[in-house]
């Protein structure tokens, strides 16, 4: 099995969905967690807060990310599968693909 990192973008948007939709929303998101973990597939993954910062040459910090709401990255996963298309089998039932969002399957490369 290999890794792949799935980063989350866009989906429901928190400043005009109800309080029901994003709780019906976080418990499809826990329920999917919950199966990938039973599958034995599940490394790791967590929410990001849309803040930031960016470091660059010479060490120069500036604030960020700067992009559309739908082309920040909200959160991440890394799973294992055999191959990238296995990869991307498990990430079509991300919760947010119903609400316009996107998740891009990125292969991990291991040194």
């Amino acid at each position: 099995m290999k890794s792949f990192m799935f980063l989350f973008h866009g989906g429901l948007d928190p400043q005009t969905a109800s309080p029901e939709e994003m709780q019906t929303n976080m418990h499809k998101w826990m329920g999917w967690v919950d199966d990938l973990k039973k599958k034995g597939i599940y490394t790791a993954g967590e929410a990001l807060l849309p803040s930031g910062k960016t470091l660059h040459k010479n060490n120069l910090v500036t604030d960020g990310p700067f992009a559309e709401s739908k082309e920040i990255i909200g959160g991440f996963f890394i799973v294992s599968a055999a191959d990238i298309d296995a990869a991307i089998e498990i990430a079509k039932d991300c919760p947010d693909l119903a609400h316009g969002g996107s998740v891009e399957v990125r292969d991990v490369m291991v040194f």
